[in-house]
């Protein structure tokens, strides 16, 4: 019982490791599909999600509220089916989605960059300095992808429990040494970790629906309570604001109370501000 992630950079053969690590393991391997079921899920085009994932924050930021918008939408997808146990997490930003779960193996798989070249060249059918200029491209984007949002770097190999790269090992070797990892227990799911899971879950489903009316809310959860305060250096919402958010929140099954932390403040007639701390 356990849940793995793996960062990779395209033509790396992460992809190729997470499915049949996954299918060795009997796990469900997760990747595209989360894009797919937070499409449905808030009716936003998976092209759009796409590039929240996939291009550095200044692209999708031109989309309304994008970066984190976007970004909601795929967590809240992605925590869902954590809550399940037992997946193989393959693509970009895992180790950031679930950083803060006790237990969860974090992998990452490099390939040689000749390899990479020569696999980019047989699929687009492009010359060796263009496909150069592709992957150099692509590797930049996933690491603006990670500072600007994130402030670490997808290449940081303290972010993950293994770094395996596939040059001198092969992909049948790296799975077993990744079925025999995760086999210890630091790295199987307990009822701490699986409730932390559950928590940010629902924190995630709250954030997600409440991002379009009030983008500068930011949302933690404890068995059931939910916790709304705001981004550091943004300021509370207006009161009319506070009293949806609590509507929709608690529309959200799960939330059994929904508890205000907004920085105590005058408004500028000089009167606190009636809507702080209630729940």
């Amino acid at each position: 019982m356990s849940i793995i992630t793996i960062s990779r950079g395209s033509y790396s053969r992460g992809k190729e490791v997470a499915e049949k690590l996954a299918q060795r393991l009997g796990y469900e391997c997760v990747s595209r599909d989360i894009l797919l079921e937070a499409s449905e899920e808030f009716n936003i085009p998976e092209i759009k999600l796409v590039r929240a994932l996939h291009d550095a924050p200044m692209i999708f930021d031109r989309f309304h509220n994008g970066r984190k918008r976007y970004v909601s939408y795929i967590r809240s997808a992605l925590l869902d089916r954590a809550k399940k146990d037992n997946i193989v997490y393959h693509g970009l930003a895992g180790q950031y989605f679930f950083g803060k779960i006790p237990g969860i193996l974090k992998v990452r798989i490099n390939n040689d960059l000749n390899d990479r070249v020569r696999e980019e060249m047989r699929r687009e059918n492009i010359s060796t300095e263009k496909a150069l200029c592709v992957l150099k491209n692509d590797d930049e984007e996933r690491r603006k992808w990670g500072l600007q949002l994130y402030g670490t770097d997808t290449w940081d190999s303290r972010l993950y429990d293994i770094v395996l790269n596939i040059r001198t090992i092969t992909v049948d070797d790296a799975i077993d040494m990744l079925v025999d990892l995760v086999k210890k227990s630091n790295f199987q799911t307990t009822p701490k970790s699986m409730k932390v899971i559950n928590d940010m879950a629902l924190a995630s489903s709250v954030e997600a629906a409440l991002v379009k009316i009030a983008p500068t809310v930011s949302v933690t959860c404890s068995s059931g309570t939910v916790f709304v305060g705001t981004e550091q250096g943004a300021s509370a919402p207006a009161g009319d604001i506070v009293r949806v958010i609590e509507q929709m929140a608690r529309a959200i099954p799960g939330v059994e109370e929904v508890v205000f932390n907004f920085k105590a403040g005058k408004s500028k007639g000089g009167h606190v501000n009636p809507f702080l701390n209630i729940g």
